[in-house]
């Protein structure tokens, strides 16, 4: 009897390791699951296959939570949603990852990835195609972008995406600059003169280093007149004749 026993106590012993070994090996089966899963989704993301990497980081997210991908896979997530146009989805990836992960060290990527997200927003495609500028569509978004790209230069100054990031802040000033010579002109056609004035005077102060002055001095010039603000429509014209003497407003 008493050998029973110990023969018993050694099967069940043996049969424990046994269990133990394969609870191992079943991690490292998850494990290579996650990386194989993984290069999957890069490779889906090299041949441009951006729907279907979509479909793969997601499943990965959900499966794989947590471990040395998680992250990863999330910012690549935020990557493929940009190149789909899946605005929402983009912007709630980036909110989730900023959130839940404020010290991370690729966060100015993150906030870079925001900037390109609103951005593209923004964009007209059908417009471009045709060579449409629809200024005076809603800027809402290019604000957003624009905001986007200035706290991510704010927060990282030496960041690789900053110098980037300044350059679109150029393009998005001349974009709204535009909007608010759109919304002048509409008013200008509807003789709300002082409207018209006050939006060349907004492009003044804050869009003072481009192109556009030019034609917001003109407004200007001729919604004071049109008001008989005759101090006000001069000084805008010697301002117009002191930077640019050679406008169309003179001829």
């Amino acid at each position: 009897m008493k050998l029973r026993i110990i023969l018993a106590c050694v099967v069940g012993l043996y049969l424990t390791g046994c269990a133990g070994s394969a609870d191992t090996d079943g991690s490292e089966v998850v494990m290579s699951d996650a990386e194989s899963g993984y290069q999957t989704a890069r490779q889906q993301i090299a041949s441009s296959n951006f729907s279907a990497a979509a479909q793969t980081l997601t499943q990965l997210s959900t499966r794989f939570p947590f471990g040395p991908l998680a992250h990863q896979v999330q910012m690549d997530l935020i990557y493929v949603h940009y190149k789909t146009a899946d605005i929402d989805k983009a912007l709630a990836a980036i909110d989730r990852f900023t959130r839940l992960n404020p010290n991370h060290p690729d966060l100015d990527y993150v906030l870079y990835m925001r900037g390109l997200v609103n951005q593209r927003a923004d964009y007209n495609g059908v417009q471009e195609f045709v060579g449409i500028d629809r200024a005076d569509r809603d800027p809402s978004k290019a604000t957003e972008a624009f905001n986007d790209y200035a706290e991510l230069i704010r927060r990282f100054p030496e960041s690789k995406y900053a110098a980037d990031a300044r350059q679109r802040m150029l393009g998005i000033k001349g974009r709204l600059a535009r909007h608010e010579l759109a919304v002048a002109n509409y008013y200008i056609k509807r003789e709300a003169w002082l409207a018209a004035a006050n939006r060349g005077k907004y492009i003044l102060e804050y869009f003072h280093d481009l192109p556009e002055v030019e034609q917001a001095l003109i407004i200007m010039a001729t919604s004071y007149g049109a008001l008989e603000l005759t101090e006000l429509r001069d000084d805008a014209i010697a301002t117009l004749r002191a930077n640019f003497p050679n406008s169309a407003f003179f001829n």
